[in-house]
C-alpha cells in the first residue's frame, strides 16, 4: 500500500510543470504533522527507529516596524509535540538476549523561536520538555498502532529503559551556501546542536535542492512559508527533489544510554555510537495554503550491538491560514 502512495504522490509532483513569480497571499499561521515509520519502505522492516509523530504549530510574528522585500527580518515562533519510538531488531523478541537496541520512548512538548534573514541565513532556538521510560508511553502506542493495522503482537517492552525527566535544548543554524544563476538548484548547510540530560550531539550536513525553488527565508527546506509582510517576488509554487547526507557527533542519547542522571537505567543499556552518518533523499511540494513532502532516510549504526542498520521513511504535511 505504502509503494503505491508514494508513486501516486510522485505522480501528482511530476504532473506541475509551470513555475511563475507572484506576490502570494500572505498567511501568518501553519498547522500539520510528521509521521515517521520504517513501514513507509515497505519492506517488512520494524526495526530500531520504527515510529515517530509529532504535531506541530508556527506563527509569523508581525515586526516592530514596516518591512518591505529591500530588506528584513522575519521571525516565527512555535510548538509542537511529539513522541520517538524505538525497540530492537524487532517488536516481538523471545527474551532479553535478542534486545540489540534499548526499547525507548521518549514523549516531549516544544517551544520555538527562529530568525530569518534577507541573506537566507537563519537561526533557530527551541527547548524541550520531556521524558523516556514508561511514562513516555512507547509501549501503549506502539500496541495501538499495531492493532489498528493488523500487525503482528509486540513483545520486549518490558526490557525498555527506566523513566528520567529530560531538559534539552536545541539551536539550528542554516547558511546559504550558492545558488545557480538559473535558480534552480542551490547548496545550503544545516546545523544542529543539541544540549540536555536526554540528548546532547552535534549535526552538520550539506542541503541539495533542485527543481522550482524559493529562497530560504520561505522556504519548506526551513518551515518558513508563514508571513506576516511583503517578501518580494516568490514563486507561486515551490517543487523540488532534494538529498541531505549529514554527519552526527553523538556525545549522549538516553534511548540507547539510559537516563543521565539515573543509576539503575534500565534492564539493557548500550553505548552509543560516536559518530552516526546519514543520508536522506525526498521530493517537497508546497502551494496557497499546503506543504506536503515525502523523504526516505537511510543511517548507519547508532550503536554497535545492532544487527543492521536503520532506515525509515518520513511525511509532512501542513495547511496555512489567518
Amino acid at each position: 500500500m505504502h509503494y503505491y502512495f508514494r508513486n501516486s504522490l510522485l505522480i501528482i509532483f511530476l504532473s506541475i510543470s509551470y513555475q511563475g513569480f507572484s506576490q502570494s497571499k500572505n498567511y501568518k499561521n501553519e498547522l500539520g504533522f510528521k509521521s515517521e515509520n520504517d513501514s513507509y519502505l515497505a519492506m517488512g522492516l520494524d526495526r530500531y527507529y520504527t515510529n515517530g509523530l509529532f504535531i506541530y504549530f508556527r506563527s509569523a510574528m508581525k515586526p516592530k516596524q514596516h518591512q518591505d522585500s529591500t530588506n528584513f527580518t522575519k521571525k516565527i515562533w512555535s510548538a509542537s509535540i511529539g513522541q520517538y519510538l524505538y525497540n530492537a531488531q524487532s517488536g516481538a523478541v523471545p527474551n532479553i538476549n535478542y534486545v540489540d537496541r534499548p526499547f525507548a520512548a521518549y514523549l516531549y512538548a516544544e517551544g520555538a523561536y527562529q530568525i530569518l534573514k534577507k541573506n537566507e541565513n537563519s537561526l533557530k532556538l527551541s527547548f524541550q520538555v520531556g521524558t523516556i521510560g514508561p511514562s513516555a508511553l512507547g509501549k501503549q502506542a506502539q500496541e495501538l498502532i499495531h492493532k489498528t493495522f493488523g500487525f503482528y503482537e509486540i513483545n520486549g517492552w518490558q526490557y525498555q529503559v527506566n523513566d528520567e525527566l529530560g531538559f534539552n535544548g536545541i539551536l539550528n543554524l542554516h547558511y546559504l551556501l550558492q545558488r545557480a544563476k538559473n535558480k534552480q538548484t542551490d547548496f545550503s548547510l544545516p546545523i544542529q546542536a543539541e544540549l540536555g540530560n536526554t540528548f546532547t550531539g552535534l549535526k552538520a550536513g550539506i542541503l541539495f535542492r533542485a527543481g522550482i525553488l524559493n529562497p530560504l527565508y520561505h522556504s519548506m527546506a526551513t518551515n518558513s512559508n508563514v508571513s506576516t509582510f511583503n517578501e518580494g517576488n516568490l514563486n507561486n509554487q515551490e517543487f523540488y527533489f532534494f538529498l541531505k547526507p549529514s554527519l552526527s557527533l553523538v556525545v549522549y542519547d538516553a534511548t540507547i544510554r539510559g537516563g543521565l542522571f539515573r543509576s539503575d537505567k534500565g534492564p539493557v543499556t548500550y553505548n552509543s555510537t560516536p559518530l552516526v552518518f546519514s543520508q536522506e533523499i525526498g521530493v517537497a511540494y508546497a502551494k496557497n495554503r499546503w506543504t506536503v513532502d515525502f523523504s526516505v532516510i537511510f543511517q548507519t549504526k547508532t550503536e554497535k550491538y545492532m544487527e543492521k542498520s536503520a532506515q525509515y521513511g518520513s511525511l509532512d504535511l501542513y495547511y496555512r491560514f489567518h
